[in-house]
């Protein structure tokens, strides 16, 4: 773990659980904060969806009969699957229940649309506490969207504990479903007073700033699923074998959520199967292997877009999420920068920072059940455009 990462909450284990836009699995963390040192990773663990809850979660995507029931026999199957990763953290972490202050649990995003002022994450923090007997946080969006916040990202603020520099401009990307940047400024000219915090910086030098790019693995899992026959291209070798094709990268680039300033936040609402069908059209007699390839262009090129924008004299992006294991996508967003004229950036993976890529947003939430607890806010209003700083998420006791 990166040797710069100072916890301001109290001392005490907790678990992060995320379940992201791929809806593949959850990923686990145990994880014990000690004040003034870095954060200490007891053990993590990953489980999978079974196909019947993966496929329940999609329905929920869109409107359809008896949405109530289905969503509330989904919220609770889904937070058995987290309590067989919660038990799985205390057996690999040998940590009794007693000992964990608390679980922080992301739940599964089915509706994001704070432009209409709710967000939706499904879960059962209640049937969570009861079977693991440990005191849950949930819920941690629809504090930040009631004070006009986009409720997202929220990773920005644990982001900057443990990933800035004291003297250069960082990025962290993370590649999940959907693509987001943190820009991370020197920490000698960011915050330093509470009211500087509550704007994402220092009144005399720069926020932290985070946002959605648009979509990573949420497509090229869709098209792999569809000729593949699997869940996602694994090490990128579908889209390694195929060509980009400019047309269509223009035109799946012709999208006015590429052009939004930020703050700005997106989803399944928008980048989904039908309007990748859409943006098609066409195109049909493009080969499978293009379109893929063409998919991961279009990640690394409004990834690359949004750096040059907001970043430009950034030296490093450090990459994490699933699309972190995906060689032919880190290459993609390389290529991608040298081309938007962001000279001399490397591209690599958090592991360079001490941190797996596979364990950033699990430990981001185990950090905001933290500053739950501790009653301390963990959202940048610079970054999702709230009113003001916000204690977030709900506590259900054990």
């Amino acid at each position: 773990m990166a040797a710069s990462a100072t916890q301001t909450g109290a001392d005490g284990v907790y678990f992060g659980l995320m379940s992201g836009t791929s809806m593949d699995g959850v990923d686990g963390i145990a994880v014990e904060f000690r004040r003034g040192e870095a954060p200490r990773v007891l053990a993590d663990a990953f489980v999978g969806f079974a196909d019947g809850l993966r496929e329940a979660l999609f329905a929920l995507q869109q409107p359809g009969e008896n949405e109530i029931e289905r969503e509330a026999l989904a919220a609770s199957a889904l937070a058995a699957r987290y309590a067989v990763c919660c038990h799985e953290l205390l057996r690999g972490g040998n940590v009794p229940p007693a000992r964990v202050r608390a679980i922080g649990v992301h739940g599964q995003t089915v509706r994001h649309r704070p432009e209409k002022g709710y967000t939706k994450q499904i879960n059962n923090p209640a049937l969570l506490a009861e079977m693991t007997h440990i005191d849950v946080v949930a819920d941690f969006r629809t504090r930040d969207v009631a004070a006009g916040g986009q409720g997202a990202p929220l990773v920005p603020a644990f982001h900057a504990q443990i990933f800035g520099a004291e003297d250069e401009t960082r990025v962290v990307c993370n590649l999940g479903g959907i693509s987001n940047i943190t820009v991370l400024p020197p920490a000698r000219i960011r915050a330093t007073s509470r009211e500087d915090r509550a704007s994402g910086g220092s009144r005399d030098g720069e926020a932290i700033r985070g946002f959605d790019c648009g979509p990573a693995n949420v497509l090229l899992d869709e098209w792999a699923q569809r000729h593949l026959g699997t869940p996602y291209d694994e090490g990128g070798r579908f889209a390694a074998s195929g060509a980009v094709h400019q047309p269509l990268l223009n035109a799946l680039l012709n999208e006015p959520f590429f052009e939004q300033a930020p703050p700005k936040s997106t989803g399944r609402d928008l980048f989904n199967a039908q309007w990748l069908d859409a943006k098609l059209a066409g195109f049909e007699a493009l080969a499978p292997a293009d379109v893929q390839a063409t998919l991961a262009a279009l990640t690394a090129v409004s990834v690359a877009r949004e750096i040059e924008r907001h970043a430009p004299g950034s030296r490093a992006v450090y990459v994490c999420g699933g699309g972190a294991r995906n060689p032919e996508l880190l290459k993609a967003l390389q290529y991608a920068l040298e081309r938007s004229g962001v000279c001399g950036v490397s591209v690599m993976t958090t592991e360079a920072l001490g941190v797996p890529p596979h364990h950033v947003e699990a430990l981001a939430f185990a950090w905001l059940a933290m500053r739950c607890i501790e009653r301390t806010a963990g959202n940048l209003p610079a970054v999702t455009g709230a009113a003001g700083e916000r204690v977030l998420g709900a506590i259900y006791p054990r």
